[in-house]
C-alpha cells in the first residue's frame, strides 16, 4: 500500500505534462511566432534623483528567425506539438496578428 502513495505525486506531475487545450497552446505559441517574424527588444533610459543616467537594453532573437522559418509554420507546428490539434484559425487570419 505504501508504494501507491509514493506514486501518487509522480502521476500527478506526469498528468500536468500532458497536452494542453488548443486555446492554451495558441496563447503560448503566439509569442514564438512573433519572434520568428523579427527580433524584439526593449530600451530603457532613466535618471535618478542624483542626476545619474542609466540604461538597459534587452534583445530577443529566436532560432526560428535566424533560420528564416515562416511565422505561420512555426505557430502551427507549435500548437500541434503542444495540443495535438491544429490551431482554430491560421496565424495570418488572427485579428491580433500584425504581420
Amino acid at each position: 500500500m505504501r508504494a501507491a502513495f509514493a506514486l501518487a505525486p509522480v502521476l500527478a506531475l506526469l498528468a500536468a505534462c500532458g497536452p494542453m487545450t488548443v486555446q492554451q497552446a495558441e496563447r503560448a505559441c503566439y509569442d514564438r511566432a512573433r519572434l520568428a517574424q523579427k527580433p524584439r527588444g526593449e530600451l530603457a533610459i532613466g535618471t535618478n534623483s542624483r542626476g545619474r543616467t542609466s540604461g538597459e537594453l534587452e534583445i530577443s532573437v529566436s532560432s526560428d528567425w535566424l533560420t528564416g522559418k515562416d511565422p505561420s509554420a512555426v505557430y502551427e507546428t507549435c500548437v500541434m506539438s503542444k495540443s495535438g490539434e491544429p490551431p482554430r484559425r491560421p496565424l495570418y487570419d488572427r485579428p491580433d496578428w500584425k504581420g
